[in-house]
């Protein structure tokens, strides 16, 4: 009986260090879920061995789960990436670069399906998990890769495509912003000497690495957050070598649905009791924008007058009741000069609205993206100076997701 007894006491006590000591790593989807992940990287760019600059990326990645089929999620996302300068001078803005859509299955162990023309996300297959329990301090290996967009920079129409083998440790549970979570080391290397591709120049030589620490969120069935360190270096068709460096991180956000329509009708509300002239709200796909129309600057420059400063006071004020939502700082030209002047001024306006609201605290800056639209969305007639006033604005978008 005592036997029995202790034996019983042995089961239980096994169980319960079992499951301090081991976890089931699984994605979780549910159709309808929205979520968000903000990633910033700070990297240094070397060619031929000498540093050409510095930069801090910065990368929103909205995510639609839109349907689950036998345990894995369909997702529609949108990566946008924006980038600011490092070094002396640099303003707080971070410039609009670039914008890719994307639809893709995960099932529960982190296996893609995915479309061969997407070129996000980059990395894929990662994590991967084996369909097992894991114990703390266990060891896994899988296979992964990295899709790039070498388009601009070299070329190279399709996406990229450099395979690699990561390797995973379990470390049991790790601090991350105070809070404690299951968390994972992923490390991979890569080394390839690739075939020539159709471009201008193409990659003859591959080397890089990746350290990460992923957190996982158990209740979400998602990863919480995770850190990166990463080298990557291209020795190129024509003799050069390009090699980056530096270090990253993002977290997830759940993303509560917004409701445009009232956010729009307190903001006209605000906008009219304010007496805040020349200003409209209107909803869009992206969210709610307020287009500040005629927007008054020194000629051809990006100085705000005065009387604009104050007008943005009244909106940073606005903006403040909708601390959790991310702002896009539009800017429009009317039809005159050159088309790359028109670009540029557009986009140095802009940047200089949003330096003006984060100085005033409506934002953080990395809640703020800028981008130039040069006279390519006129709202008004261009022929007439009503139209033309019309027309040069900045627009400022609090974003849905």
């Amino acid at each position: 009986m005592k036997k029995n007894n202790l034996a019983g006491v042995l089961g239980v006590f096994l169980c319960l260090t079992g499951s301090l000591w081991s976890e089931q790593f699984r994605f979780s989807y549910t159709a309808g879920d929205k979520y968000r992940f903000l990633s910033t990287v700070q990297e240094d760019v070397y060619i031929n061995r000498v540093l050409s600059h510095q930069a801090e990326i910065l990368n929103r990645i909205a995510v639609t789960v839109t349907s689950v089929s036998n345990g894995a999620g369909r997702h529609e996302a949108v990566f946008q990436t924006s980038e600011r300068s490092v070094g002396l001078g640099s303003g707080n803005t971070f410039q609009w670069s670039q914008e890719y859509s994307s639809v893709f299955d995960r099932d529960p162990l982190g296996k893609y399906t995915i479309g061969p023309n997407y070129y996000m996300p980059v990395v894929r297959d990662v994590p991967l998990f084996p369909d097992r329990d894991v114990q703390v301090g266990e060891t896994w290996s899988a296979p992964g890769e990295e899709v790039h967009d070498f388009r601009t920079s070299f070329g190279i129409r399709a996406p990229y495509r450099i395979p690699f083998t990561a390797t995973y440790t379990y470390l049991g549970l790790k601090s991350y912003n105070g809070t404690e979570y299951p968390a994972i080391s992923i490390s991979y290397r890569i080394f390839e000497e690739p075939k020539r591709v159709s471009g201008n120049l193409w990659p003859t030589r591959i080397m890089g690495a990746s350290d990460q620490i992923l957190y996982w969120n158990r209740e979400l069935g998602q990863p919480a957050a995770y850190t990166e360190q990463f080298r990557i270096i291209l020795e190129l068709s024509n003799g050069t070598t390009v090699e980056y460096r530096g270090s990253g991180k993002a977290d997830i956000i759940e993303a509560a649905p917004m409701n445009r329509e009232k956010v729009a009708q307190e903001i006209a509300q605000d906008i009219n009791q304010l007496g805040i002239q020349n200003t409209t709200v209107r909803v869009v796909p992206e969210g709610v924008t307020i287009s500040l129309e005629n927007i008054q600057f020194q000629p051809d420059s990006s100085i705000l007058l005065p009387s604009e400063k104050a007008k943005l006071d009244q909106i940073a004020e606005i903006l403040k009741r909708y601390p959790d939502r991310d702002i896009l700082i539009g800017g429009h030209t009317a039809l005159a000069g050159t088309a790359e002047g028109r670009q540029k001024l557009s986009e140095e306006r802009a940047a200089a609205v949003a330096e003006y609201l984060i100085s005033r605290g409506a934002r953080q800056p990395t809640q703020v993206v800028v981008r130039g639209f040069g006279a390519e969305k006129p709202i008004a007639d261009n022929s007439t100076e009503a139209g033309r006033q019309k027309n040069r604005r900045v627009e400022i978008t609090i974003l849905e997701n």
